[in-house]
């Protein structure tokens, strides 16, 4: 049950992942640090290769954090930045978390939702990805782009993560 989205508020991108939707839905929430890609783009940590190292996570229940921890180059204590908050937790079926992008003001948020259906190769998973309305068209996040130029690059960002999902479940199981 949810609105009609307006337009220029949603990016949705489906993948197809040959595992069942058990396996597919563990690997999004267990090993999201593996296949989430890394890089400026993707995460807030530094690249490895410049000293700085980061892990990213979601706490396995309604209400978990979804979080990335951050490595010190040195000895310094790892800092958590805290990416948003499990909505919904249904698994093997289905996902909901807040999201935040690290140029977020406190009170904005958006909501990606991560469904898993069984298909004949073994699991069709949409990820969308909404509220982008609700942030000002001037915000740092959007790059200067319009709304439609906009959802089509959150939808082109989604889609090189979904591929590096699929590939890393075809690899490891």
């Amino acid at each position: 049950m949810s609105a009609t989205p307006l337009p220029g508020d949603q990016a949705r991108v489906t993948v197809s992942v040959a595992v069942p939707p058990d396996e597919a839905f563990r690997i999004f929430t267990q090993e999201i640090d593996q296949w989430w890609r890394r890089g400026p783009r993707f995460r807030n940590a530094r690249d490895h290769s410049n000293g700085g190292r980061g892990m990213l996570c979601i706490e396995p229940r309604l209400g978990g954090r979804v979080f990335e921890s951050i490595d010190g180059e040195t000895a310094a204590p790892a800092s958590v930045i805290e990416i948003g908050r499990v909505n919904v937790w249904e698994p093997p079926r289905r996902l909901v978390f807040s999201w935040r992008a690290s140029n977020f003001a406190p009170a904005e948020s958006t909501e990606v939702e991560a469904l898993f259906e069984p298909s004949p190769s073994g699991t069709r998973l949409t990820v969308t990805h909404r509220g982008w309305r609700a942030l000002r068209a001037d915000h740092p996040v959007r790059h200067g782009q319009e709304s439609a130029a906009f959802i089509r690059m959150m939808g082109g960002w989604w889609g090189d993560l979904l591929t590096s999902l699929r590939e890393h479940a075809s690899r490891e199981h």
